[in-house]
């Protein structure tokens, strides 16, 4: 089975240091026409409902905590009753939004997710944010990187908790090997492919 991936963007901000960025998030929601996940919660929760429609969700992951991308999640699982997944090395960063709400079940490497009989494979890849993760679909060969790889190379670097050197040692150790046809699909803007991004002036 295929997995149905449905797609929208959304605009807002993303705060941290003391300064504001206006951003433009890619949502994510991946499953099939019975139950799906919601992949980061940013900016509008009836947009993601509308992308979810009747579907149960059974899961909002988080690829980190950045609030452009967890701002809303409380909300979204107060709508769905769907439980919000963090890796536990972004609370840091978590707790900066959300300090009277904890995520209600850590994310951890190598956990596998299954949704509309589709497996997604959590994969740790630390360095824009200490918790973040990408989520694999190995049978479609796509991966949704978050913040951690996108057209043009690794993620920002250049804010509290994160670090260029453990970003670009993620996306070659854990990324790259996955193989050059994989589609990615970012947090924001286009996609790309492994195989692009491995010729990026960067590597």
């Amino acid at each position: 089975m295929t997995a149905r991936i449905d797609h929208a963007v959304t605009s807002g901000t993303f705060s941290l240091d003391g300064e504001t960025f206006d951003v433009d998030n890619n949502v994510w929601v991946i499953g099939d026409d019975a139950e799906c996940i919601v992949l980061d919660a940013p900016h509008d929760v009836d947009a993601i409902l509308e992308l979810v429609g009747d579907r149960r969700v059974t899961a909002i992951v988080c690829t980190h905590a950045h609030d452009d991308h967890v701002r809303y999640a409380p909300e979204l699982a107060e709508r769905t009753g769907a439980p919000i997944l963090l890796n536990p090395d972004d609370l840091v960063l978590w707790n900066l939004t959300h300090p009277e709400r904890r995520p209600d079940r850590e994310l951890r490497d190598g956990d596998v997710l299954e949704v509309g009989g589709t497996r997604i494979e959590v994969i740790a890849t630390p360095g824009h944010a200490p918790g973040a993760v990408c989520l694999w679909l190995p049978a479609e060969r796509v991966l949704f990187s978050g913040d951690t790889l996108f057209e043009g190379g690794p993620g920002a670097t250049g804010r509290s908790h994160s670090d260029r050197g453990t970003i670009e040692r993620s996306i070659r150790e854990r990324l790259f090997p996955l193989g050059d046809d994989v589609v990615v699909k970012t947090g924001h803007g286009p996609d790309t492919t492994i195989g692009a991004e491995k010729r990026g002036d960067w590597v």
